[in-house]
């Protein structure tokens, strides 16, 4: 299973970027599609997930700017990032639960992480 990440870049203040991430390989199923990301000297943290069925959970920090979808057809889920601020730069990484057709089991899988950079 592979997760491939696009989308980051440098964008001002203010501005939108759009991430995607899709998953290959050999996929049974997929439950939950999410993002995280892990700003310099900080924690990982939530910022959008998105479960099969439809319910989204969201970080207290993105609330109100950010929306999460997901295109099950392609694996794909995407983050709608706008009004960005500078505190949101991070590398952004998506994050995939998923049962592989060998397996019986779920398991988190990561992208490779994307690099968003939010100037004052």
């Amino acid at each position: 299973v592979q997760l491939q990440a696009s989308g980051g870049g440098l964008v001002q203040a203010g501005g939108s970027l759009r991430l995607a991430c899709s998953a290959s390989g050999s996929i049974f199923g997929i439950n939950i599609m999410g993002w995280y990301r892990q700003a310099p000297g900080k924690q990982r943290e939530l910022v959008a997930s998105k479960t099969s069925g439809g319910i989204t959970d969201y970080g207290d920090s993105v609330k109100g700017r950010i929306t999460i979808s997901r295109d099950n057809a392609k694996n794909t889920v995407y983050l709608q990032l706008n009004s960005l601020k500078p505190e949101d730069t991070a590398v952004y990484y998506c994050n995939v639960r998923i049962m592989r057709t060998t397996s019986i089991t779920w398991n988190d899988y990561w992208g490779q992480g994307t690099q968003v950079t939010v100037s004052s």
